[in-house]
């Protein structure tokens, strides 16, 4: 009797689980769908303005502002975007894996890291790499003006001098069931190479160059920022709803086990009670 009492134990534990899967399952469906919308908006904005910087860059023979200016790099700047919490799968693994990789290809240079995210803060912090700044608790309201310090610090940063490249590893959302690890240089900005045969397009200013890249650029750099945010955001919601709806699935899995296998041992009980009331019957 004592094992049936442990497998009605257990199986009251699994179902207490499986309730707390599910309506973190629900949580992150419903953020998900709001995270979706925001970075399905932002993303066309955020694309056409490096499209027409880029262009511009490239019709502009004067390199007249410090985002624009390329420099032998023996300093680079890692941004990494991970997530406040676990229970969302291989989300920050693959994350830190990604940049464990990148500090181990670029030894021969000095990387400084700024963390975004509790997760990869604590991995690096405990490593001989040079953080030198950490964002946290950030993605439970992301809102612009929370990426404003993060841009501001890269701005001045690479304005400086202080570092030759800036780089971000994050997770681009695709879909529910899939999340890219993006690597993405974010300074400087590269003007766009023309190909064969294809004729940029022409600009005429109203303003003097110098005037339009210092408004513009740093706008560039806080709404890139921002984008990589909210791609991280989603990412991880649709990383976190999807290893829910498989923990419920499996905490189902293994209700249904224990049930069998507590409803075999009650049926070897009750046979052999059966078998030793007749038994002593007999013997009577």
């Amino acid at each position: 009797m004592a094992a049936l009492l442990d497998i009605r134990r257990r199986i009251r534990s699994v179902k207490s689980t499986q309730q707390i899967t599910r309506a973190m399952k629900m949580v992150a469906a419903a953020r998900l769908r709001r995270a979706q919308d925001r970075i399905f908006n932002a993303r066309p904005y955020a694309n056409q303005m490096m499209a027409l910087l880029s262009s511009v860059a490239a019709r502009t023979t004067d390199r007249c502002h410090p985002l624009l200016l390329e420099r032998p790099i023996q300093r680079q700047l890692l941004v990494l975007v991970t997530s406040d919490r676990g229970l969302c799968g291989g989300f920050n693994a693959n994350l830190i894996r990604a940049a464990q990789s990148y500090v181990d290809e670029h030894r021969d240079r000095d990387i400084s890291i700024i963390t975004v995210g509790r997760k990869g803060r604590d991995y690096f912090i405990k490593r001989p790499v040079k953080v030198i700044g950490e964002h946290i608790n950030i993605f439970g309201r992301l809102e612009f003006n929370q990426s404003q310090p993060i841009s501001k610090s890269i701005i001045e940063l690479y304005s400086e001098e202080k570092v030759d490249s800036v780089d971000f590893i994050y997770n681009e959302f695709k879909s529910i069931m899939t999340q890219r690890v993006m690597v993405e240089r974010y300074l400087p900005i590269k003007p766009i190479v023309p190909t064969s045969g294809e004729t940029l397009i022409d600009y005429i200013y109203e303003q003097p160059a110098q005037e339009i890249f210092n408004s513009l650029l740093p706008r560039y750099v806080e709404i890139e920022v921002y984008r990589a945010l909210l791609e991280s955001q989603a990412a991880e919601l649709a990383a976190r709803m999807t290893a829910m709806d498989a923990a419920t699935n499996n905490a189902r899995e293994m209700i249904d086990s224990l049930t069998l296998y507590m409803n075999r041992v009650r049926q070897a009980a009750i046979t052999r009670e059966i078998i030793e009331v007749v038994s002593g019957a007999a013997a009577t």
